[in-house]
Formats: structure tokens, sequence, C-alpha cells
């Protein structure tokens, strides 16, 4: 049988680095420690928007650009700009107060978030098994809400405004260099009025602070820019099985930063949580296999 994905080691590869990069995001932010959350925010925008502009404008794709700025086209975007906003805004959040473990619960539960909105919204129908991963999904949440008593709000929001994120943008014909761009260039407005209460407010702003942390604030537009690209042709290359297996290796590369490398808490109730969702993945995954298992065997 003819393989129906050539390029599927380059792909694995564009996967992997993708998934590298926003599993150690939080190792860049501790190290922009001086930095504030707000600052972090306001220039990941602006050099997300310089920094995908600058590519846009090198790959001379302006006029395919330029198609997509149809009105249906821009409303969605506009909300997904709001949705991914409030996403970068919170995880930043979650790193500088130390809650990086809440965060990597939250991209653990993300995917299950997709299989309940894909019911709700399009229409999709959910398997025994996928019930079943929901269950446990939503018995490790419980169990954290009984033990801690309190709802793990984070995890829950970051699932949330990435689930109805990715929501969205099933609906555009949009790829992903273009999306990016034209959601920050939704937020740049908002950015640029906020950037000199936020630099006058900062003594380690891009005007007050040392070359060093000018550098830290560009290479935000980097950080954000490329391992989205690399996933969109990841996703050109590989099966969607494939991906929804790598797609762990993100939460799964928090959580050991947030055990083992800046010592948050393990409880035994985190412990009985994430093996519930763990669980409820493996389900989810091994119903995914499945599914798409004549797709994934053209790769062999």
């Amino acid at each position: 049988m003819k393989n129906a994905y050539p390029h599927w080691q380059s792909g694995l590869l564009y996967a992997l680095l993708a998934y590298s990069i926003w599993g150690l995001l939080p190792v860049v932010f501790k190290w922009m420690g001086e930095l504030s959350v707000w600052v972090i925010l306001v220039h990941r925008v602006v050099w997300t928007t310089v920094f995908t502009g600058l590519l846009i404008l090198l790959a001379r794709s302006w006029p395919a650009l330029k198609a997509l700025c149809i009105p249906r086209n821009l409303r969605w975007l506009a909300l997904s700009s709001l949705l991914i906003g409030c996403n970068w805004l919170l995880f930043v959040w979650a790193v500088d107060q130390s809650r990086i473990l809440e965060t990597s619960l939250g991209y653990y539960i993300t995917p299950l978030m997709n299989v309940l909105l894909g019911m709700l919204f399009l229409g999709e129908k959910i398997r025994g098994a996928e019930w079943l991963a929901l269950a446990l999904a939503f018995a490790g949440t419980g169990w954290l809400v009984l033990s801690h008593g309190t709802l793990p709000w984070i995890s829950l929001s970051l699932a949330i405004t990435f689930g109805f994120y990715g929501l969205v943008r099933k609906h555009l014909a949009v790829n992903a260099l273009h999306g990016l761009f034209l959601e920050t260039l939704f937020m740049l407005p908002f950015a640029l009025l906020a950037l000199p209460w936020v630099d006058g407010n900062s003594a380690h702003g891009f005007l007050q602070g040392s070359w060093q942390e000018r550098n830290q604030l560009m290479l935000l537009g980097v950080i954000t820019t490329i391992p989205l690209t690399a996933f969109a042709a990841a996703t050109r290359r590989l099966p969607l099985a494939t991906v929804g297996m790598v797609q762990y290796l993100a939460p799964t590369l928090s959580l050991l930063l947030a055990v083992f490398v800046y010592g948050e808490p393990f409880t035994p109730a985190h412990k009985v949580s994430f093996v519930l969702i763990w669980a409820g993945l493996v389900i989810y995954s091994f119903s995914l296999w499945r599914r798409n298992r004549p797709v994934v065997e053209m790769l062999e």
C-alpha cells in the first residue's frame, strides 16, 4: 500500500519540537522572573505580531493573507484572539505564582475537553470508551475538589479557553501563521495602549531594562511563533492519531519541571487525580488509535 504520509519522519520531528517548546515554556517565563506578568503579556503580543509579520513578508504570502480578511473570518479570529489572550495571561500568571503543576493538569484535561466540545457543538458522537475517559477525567478533577476543598480553576480555565480556541479555529480555513498574525493584530491596539503604562511602571521594561531584558522580551515573539508553525507542519505530515499521542509530551515536561525543578508539592490527592486522568487519556488515546489504525498502518 502506498504511504499516505511520505514525510512522516520530519513530521514527527516537527511535533516533538512544538510540544517540547510548549512543555518547557515555564523555564522561559521563570527566566524572566524580574519581568511582571503584564510586561510579558503585552510584549508577547507586540513581538509575536512583528515576528509573524516578518515571516509572512519573507514568504511573500501577503496576497494570501489579504484574501483571508473577509468579515466572517475576522469575526471568528476576533473571538479566537480573545480566547488565546486569556489563555496566555492565565498561563504566565500561574507560572509566576509557582502553580506550574496546575497548568500541567489543565493541558492533560484539554484533549478530553475537546471530545466534550465536539459532542456539544459539532454533533460528534462519543463512543463507549470515550465516555469512560471523560468520566475518569471528571473523577480526577472531583477528587481534587473533595481533597483540597477548592476547584482547580486554573487547570479548568486553561482547558476551557484552549478547548474553545481549538473549536473556533476548526471553523476557519486559515493556516497557523496567518491565523496567529491576525489574532495578535487584533490584540495589538490594546497592547500598544497598555505599553506606556506597563513599561513606565516597571524598572525592567523595554526602555528601562537591561539589554538582556530587551532580548528576553523580543524572544517572546520567537517562542510563540516557532512551536505553532512546527505544529502546523507536523499536522500536514502526520495522521491525527500520531499527533494526539505526542501532545502529552508538553504537560508531562511541565509536570516534571514543577515537581523536580521548582519543588512544587505533589500531594497524595494530586497522585490520585493524575492517575485517574492519565487512565482516561490512555483509554481515549487507544480509542483514537483504533479509529485511525488503517491510516497509521500506512506509516509502517
